[in-house]
């Protein structure tokens, strides 16, 4: 049975699995939020945030999860990643928060004014946060200055260096790609037409900053290609993600749109895997001290909470699974507004 991957292998993996869904679900969301101001027309605004209107709340409950997760599995990576990149934490916390507020509050009154207020708080609340995912994914690739005592020794200033806006804006690029696709699957009529056109653009924003990320990455961060140049047999994530993205236009071309966001979900699956087998064992990585990264042993909890706590994600996650397609099933089709619409 020593093939078996050990405890804090397989909590790796499931942390890692709850990021991967929530950049799934919570990313089409955010994509549509960046891409809201796009479109002036009142009604086209309505549809757009109705298309996310019955799952945003849910596909939030994944980075919640996932956290939990972090915290009961690895609670030294919760306290030096929350305690250290606080400042930015929060302000993603802002973000998702008042993105919420706006969804909620837009359509309450019938003032202009008031409308393109939380129009415009919608959208930059949506960017500010797909920014702040990628700057922190950069930071935990590229690596923070750890201390001899566990702890970020930086600043909130130190967080904001070229490769992790970098990441930043290439999640943004990914996101609105994302998005876009998701509203072609749930509109129909003169918007479906018009959107379909700005999946070209965000992919086209998207390639460049996956290019320009990639090159980055093997020249300022050679240390997150070792995997693959160790075992070669991993070069295939890299080429199945390639596929996923190239798979894009050529469903959209042919009109079917649900399997173009699968191809989208297939690319930011890829992505997330890729990352993962890079990193691991690593689950922070320090920098310029690679000796005090924090990884899924020296990080860990203890034996008996890792399988305690297994068994509960066992039962726990399934159970989050089924409410996410439950609701998808329920709201399937396309966006039609009604009284009680947004």
């Amino acid at each position: 049975m020593d093939w078996l991957p050990d405890l804090n292998t397989v909590w790796f993996l499931l942390v890692g699995a709850l990021l991967a869904g929530y950049a799934i679900l919570d990313g089409f969301d955010l994509g549509v939020g960046a891409l809201h101001l796009l479109t002036r027309d009142e009604q086209n605004r309505r549809i757009m945030l109705n298309s996310i209107g019955p799952v945003w709340d849910g596909n939030e409950v994944w980075l919640v999860t996932a956290g939990g997760a972090l915290f009961a599995a690895f609670p030294n990576v919760y306290a030096t990643v929350f305690s250290g990149f606080y400042m930015a934490f929060m302000l993603l916390l802002f973000a998702l928060i008042f993105r919420a507020v706006a969804i909620e509050f837009r359509s309450k009154q019938p003032m202009k004014w008031w409308r393109s207020f939380w129009d415009v708080s919608f959208s930059l609340a949506s960017i500010l946060a797909s920014l702040l995912i990628g700057i922190a994914f950069g930071n935990i690739a590229g690596g923070i200055a750890i201390g001899p005592d566990g702890e970020f020794s930086g600043g909130f200033a130190s967080l904001l260096h070229p490769y992790s806006l970098l990441m930043g804006v290439l999640v943004l690029a990914l996101f609105m790609m994302h998005g876009a696709i998701y509203v072609v699957m749930k509109t129909e009529g003169p918007l479906h037409d018009r959107v379909r056109g700005w999946i070209k653009h965000t992919m086209i924003f998207f390639i460049i900053c996956y290019g320009v990320t990639t090159m980055a990455t093997l020249i300022y961060v050679p240390h997150m290609s070792d995997a693959v140049k160790r075992n070669p047999l991993l070069f295939v994530i890299p080429v199945l993600n390639l596929l996923a993205i190239a798979n894009i236009p050529r469903e959209i071309e042919r009109g079917r749109d649900f399997r173009a966001f699968l191809s989208s979900c297939a690319a930011i699956v890829t992505l997330m895997a890729l990352f993962g087998v890079d990193m691991y064992p690593n689950l922070v990585y320090s920098f310029p001290a690679p000796e005090r990264s924090l990884t899924i042993y020296n990080s860990a909890s203890s034996p008996k909470t890792l399988a305690i706590m297994l068994v509960i994600a066992v039962i726990g996650m399934p159970l989050v699974a089924a409410y996410t397609v439950s609701i998808y099933w329920i709201f399937r089709g396309k966006v039609r507004l009604e009284a009680s619409s947004y």
